[in-house]
């Protein structure tokens, strides 16, 4: 059976956490990249009233809520993670009544929003940083100001790299330097200033009571620094993220400003929720992000980045679970976002990855908890990654690789030297996975707006576009509509404390057992992963050849055709399949 063949009569209109303590538990959050999403007024930017054109796109999906990025008022030095006003919409995507409109038109599908904030920094363009510049009494200590160190403070202050690569301080006319853990275009704010906190606890108000749902936190594990800002002593920085303990990032002190944004978004009716985009060294340090007077989410990038591997997926899944349940909050899933290299390409490529990418979806929507999806991969969309290097706009690209057309570095850091560079911090390829979606149509821009795209779409999407894979039961586009009615469904999926009490113990296999979303793992052949939930049944063969096992129960959705007589069951290679019990 393929997943065309599934009778899927059992959905309902509500999530089932919903009864269970709050609409996040179990939500599927759908990330919108706002510049390539849809593009109403023809400059081939995505915009917001090209995103509200197309939010019955994703109501058919069956997602429970939207999450844009940046839309405010920026020189878009970093895709709008660079922001001059926090409160207004920037003229390339709309204003604010598009806003509005937006929220209201989301409400009256069903759907939630949820906006960026981004605290760790802002643009250099903000009026407080222009301030600073200028020399305005007290200015500066709204953000990491410093003297260098060496002969007349010629070195930066401390050995801090750039995550884009570099260092992480740039000097200004008058010798002093600030500091930018992103481009020098970003600076970063220094929260132990008060005005920061009550500036950001305004901007939150602001967004609420145009009735948002909830935040996702920009950097939420970097807004303070470590004491005396002590150095690293080591290079390459960027890749100890999440893995080692850093003084820049996931410092003790970020969980007072998250407690007291809980307690804001708690003094709104409608369950607003603050979501966590936060790299920690352990699941149980990412697991403090969620304590129950902290945030509601944070995303899981350890299950992001985890290869195509039963063993590693078992264990990341486990150490996730453990973490979260013993603070009392859900677990999230995401495989792919506006940062990393889609997980088509990710896991092989072609048509190899494209049936791991489906395989680990099914995957992903049957695990208890909440699950991202990033627009396009409910189209199978890969990587495109032969983007000619002079259309790239990834900041980290440039800051990491000197081009042939480059003169001068970040500003203030006087002109490049010649020769080749050495890759620094992030690969600065983003652009690959931000190129804009395919809506209809043989040819680009597939529908995405009336004029061309501000990245080049590949010649061949033609037939990964939504209009294209709508109503073929064979399609990737079909496959995740299925997924989500199930998934809203039956009992036993979504809602983590779906099974508690009977039937909840783990099996001996399972080391962080029990679980209170009563999934217990099963006894399956090598490079083969089985668990249950109550009244469901999943099963993931990772291996490149097909699998013979006894049926777990009738199957009703998988990524790949099955063949099974009742009794047992093939399941082909690189699959996914639900189970009835």
């Amino acid at each position: 059976m393929t997943h065309d063949s599934t009778a899927v009569q059992l959905a309902s209109s509500s999530s089932n956490a919903t009864a269970s303590g709050g609409w996040w538990r179990d939500a599927v959050i759908y990330q919108v990249y706002v510049r390539s999403f849809a593009d109403s007024d023809g400059d081939g930017i995505g915009d917001l009233r090209g995103v509200r054109s197309h939010l019955p796109h994703l109501a058919r999906l069956g997602v429970d809520a939207v999450w844009l990025t940046p839309f405010y008022v920026s020189p878009q030095a970093d895709g709008g993670y660079d922001v001059a006003d926090y409160r207004a919409v920037d003229p390339l995507f709309g204003d604010l009544s598009d806003a509005d409109e937006l929220v209201r038109a989301a409400h009256a599908l069903g759907l939630r929003v949820i906006v960026d904030v981004v605290p760790n920094h802002t643009s250099e363009q903000h009026p407080w940083f222009r301030a600073a510049l200028a020399g305005e009494p007290g200015a500066r200590e709204r953000y990491h100001f410093r003297p260098g160190r060496g002969p007349d403070g010629a070195e930066p202050p401390n050995d801090w790299e750039s995550i884009f690569g570099g260092p992480a301080w740039t000097r200004v006319p008058d010798g002093a330097w600030y500091l930018h853990l992103f481009a020098p275009e970003q600076p970063d704010l220094d929260w132990d200033h008060p005005e920061v906190a009550a500036e950001f606890a305004s901007v939150l108000r602001f967004w609420l009571d145009l009735g948002i749902d909830g935040f996702r936190i920009d950097v939420a594990h970097g807004m303070v620094k470590a004491p005396g800002l002590p150095d690293i002593g080591r290079g390459a920085q960027a890749t100890l993220i999440g893995t080692e303990p850093l003084p820049f990032f996931d410092q003790d002190g970020v969980h007072e400003i998250h407690r007291s944004w809980r307690r804001l978004l708690d003094s709104y009716g409608g369950a607003r929720i603050g979501v966590a985009e936060a790299w920690a060294p352990t699941s149980e340090r990412l697991a403090l992000y969620v304590r129950s007077d902290e945030l509601h989410q944070a995303f899981n990038f350890r299950f992001l980045n985890c290869p195509w591997d039963p063993a590693a997926m078992r264990t990341v899944i486990d150490e996730s679970l453990a973490a979260t349940t013993a603070v009392g909050a859900p677990t999230t899933w995401v495989l792919s976002n506006h940062d990393v290299v889609r997980h088509v390409t990710r896991y092989g490529g072609g048509a190899r990855g494209l049936a791991r990418a489906r395989a680990a979806a099914l995957l992903m929507l049957a695990l208890p908890g909440s699950a991202y999806l990033y627009q396009g991969e409910e189209l199978g969309l890969p990587e495109v990654a032969d983007l000619p290097d002079r259309v790239r706009q990834d900041p980290a690209f440039r800051r990491g690789r000197r081009q042939p057309w480059d003169t001068d570095g970040p500003a203030g850091s006087g002109p490049r030297p010649e020769g080749p560079a050495e890759p620094e911090g992030q690969d600065g390829l983003r652009d690959g996975c931000r190129v804009p979606l395919p809506w209809d149509g043989a040819e680009p821009p597939y529908g995405f707006g009336p004029a061309g795209s501000w990245l080049p779409q590949p010649a061949g999407w033609g037939g990964l576009s939504v209009a294209a894979q709508t109503g073929d039961p064979h399609s990737t586009l079909e496959l995740y509509r299925a997924a989500l009615e199930l998934r809203r469904a039956m009992p036993g999926l979504g809602a983590p404390e779906a099974g508690t009490g009977a039937g909840a113990d783990a099996s001996a296999e399972a080391p962080y057992g029990p679980y209170a979303c009563g999934m217990r793992w099963q006894t399956a052949p090598e490079g083969v992963l089985l668990f249950t939930r109550p009244g469901f049944a999943c099963t993931l063969n990772s291996r490149p050849d097909p699998v013979e096992l006894p049926a777990p129960g009738r199957p009703v959705l998988s990524s790949a055709p099955v063949e099974t007589d009742g009794r047992t069951v093939r399941l082909p290679p690189d699959s996914c399949t639900w189970w009835s019990l």
